[in-house]
């Protein structure tokens, strides 16, 4: 299928196959971390033990496989001159946005099973989360990384950093703190002279 080109202003949201990676990831984690113990349980326990345990994770597994999709149609992305805009969740719905201007770094990450989905995730890094281990926003499910990420890179190099302070234009930063210094000097001089 041909990628869909992105559009400035229009709602994107994350490839089919981001579905089809949540689906397989509630399966891995079924074989890896639930059949292991659940089997035993289930064969070599009395039947009313057997049912008390295995009927209630049989419910989180299938109320899991029921959410899956969705949560996939309520992840939607826009991307619009001045920022990035995001908002996903099924029960509780997070909605935000990072200023291009706050942006530091695109990082693009691809896991064995996202890769064999054939997509990606566009980690966004603000100036505010650079130092941390998570991104301020992470874009998954996104066919084209490399097309993205390079679209958010030309709004970031197009606008300045307000990161450190965002001056306003015209005025030098050094003008502004010394103007700054001489407003508060006067006040604490009408205070002392009171």
């Amino acid at each position: 299928m041909p990628l869909i080109p992105l559009r400035i202003g229009e709602i994107f949201r994350p490839a089919l196959q981001f579905r089809s990676y949540l689906y397989a990831s509630l399966a891995l984690a079924v074989v890896v971390f639930i059949l292991p113990w659940l089997i035993p349980v289930v064969i070599f326990s009395p039947l009313p033990v057997a049912l008390a345990v295995a009927i209630p994770v049989l419910a989180v597994v299938a109320f899991v496989a029921y959410w899956i999709p969705l949560y996939y149609e309520s992840i939607a992305y826009r991307l619009t001159t001045s920022e990035i805009t995001w908002q996903r969740g099924v029960w509780f719905r997070q909605t935000g946005f990072v200023p291009y201007n706050r942006i530091t770094n695109v990082d693009i990450t691809q896991g064995p099973l996202m890769r064999f989905f054939s997509f990606s995730a566009v980690r966004v890094q603000t100036a505010g989360y650079s130092a941390q281990a998570q991104a301020e926003i992470v874009l998954n499910g996104i066919e084209d990384p490399k097309d993205l990420q390079e679209k958010i890179m030309s709004f970031v190099r197009g606008t300045g950093p307000v990161a450190v302070g965002g001056e306003p234009e015209g005025q030098p930063a050094g003008d502004t703190v010394v103007a700054e210094l001489r407003a508060i000097r006067q006040l604490l001089e009408r205070v002392l002279e009171k």
